[in-house]
């Protein structure tokens, strides 16, 4: 097993800005190596910003996606040494220094993009994801950059490795969907597929606040026992990832099957009401990663 990153050296670029959004899963913790803190604040300052220029305010979609695209230039700009915007300097700055520091691969940063812009697109053209093959593609880019980019920082790079954790990041996000239905329906974006649709003899009418449909119901138990077992598959990797950060991801893991739990005990009716993780799940948390194996 590789040893974590060295030491990054002392630097007068910007810090990036604290993170503020409700996450199921901790980020730059106290548990994690305080060298990585700054690298992996700096990466989530990253993905979040990009997720607020795709999701916030009330900006047409053109805007949307021509400031999306100049996000990504000045991505391109900045970390192959060359002059950006200066537009989001408080999250370029710090992040050229991360990426040039830990050689971490560009491509998984403008893969995060590549889903940004396709949730615009999707929510604006009222589009809907067929079938499960196209949904984890999604998760592919919107998800899985994000675990791989934390396993370099890491330095655990082994295929195995890389595998489990896509699973779990896969997993953390169509747990988010599932968590999430009343809220996307709102926002006009709708994760849940036509196949499952079809399957379970629904329309997106089932989905509305008011519905009792005990279908709709079995529907998101089985996305929650399909996300449960993806995420069970990846489960082993904390246990090879060195020190503390080993035990952020236990809670990682731990987080995410907590939050099934949850929208199991609401019957699994996540279209009426958004379950979420409280300072009273923290003791379950913490035992449930001690008796990880």
């Amino acid at each position: 097993m590789s040893p974590s990153a060295p030491t990054p050296p002392v630097t007068t670029t910007p810090a990036p800005q604290a993170l503020t959004h409700y996450e199921n899963f901790p980020v730059a913790s106290l548990l994690c190596p305080p060298h990585l803190r700054p690298a992996i604040t700096a990466i989530y300052h990253f993905a979040r910003t990009a997720d607020d220029l795709a999701d916030e305010g009330e900006v047409d979609v053109r805007t949307r996606l021509a400031d999306l695209q100049a996000y990504r230039a000045d991505l391109l700009a900045s970390t192959h040494g060359q002059t950006d915007s200066g537009r989001w300097r408080s999250v370029f700055a710090p992040l050229q220094h991360i990426v040039q520091t830990h050689q971490l691969p560009v491509q998984l940063l403008t893969d995060l993009l590549d889903a940004f812009e396709q949730d615009v697109r999707y929510t604006h053209e009222q589009r809907r994801y067929t079938g499960e093959t196209e949904l984890l593609d999604y998760c592919r880019r919107s998800a899985n950059p994000i675990g791989r980019l934390l396993l370099h920082l890491y330095g655990v790079t082994d295929p195995l490795s890389q595998q489990q954790s896509d699973q779990i990041c896969s997993a953390l996000q169509l747990i988010n969907f599932w968590q999430d239905v009343s809220v996307d329906a709102q926002r006009g974006r709708w994760y849940i597929t036509q196949a499952s649709l079809v399957r379970f003899g629904l329309t997106e009418a089932d989905f509305s606040p008011t519905s009792h449909n005990q279908n709709a119901a079995l529907l998101i138990a089985d996305n929650v026992e399909s996300a449960r077992a993806l995420m069970l598959r990846g489960a082993a990797l904390p246990m090879k990832v060195p020190g503390r950060a080993g035990w952020e991801l236990r809670l990682v893991v731990q987080g995410g099957l907590r939050i099934l739990d949850k929208i199991e005990a609401l019957g699994c009716a996540t279209w009426r009401q958004r379950p979420k993780l409280g300072l009273w799940d923290v003791p379950v948390l913490l035992w449930r990663a001690i008796w990880m194996r």
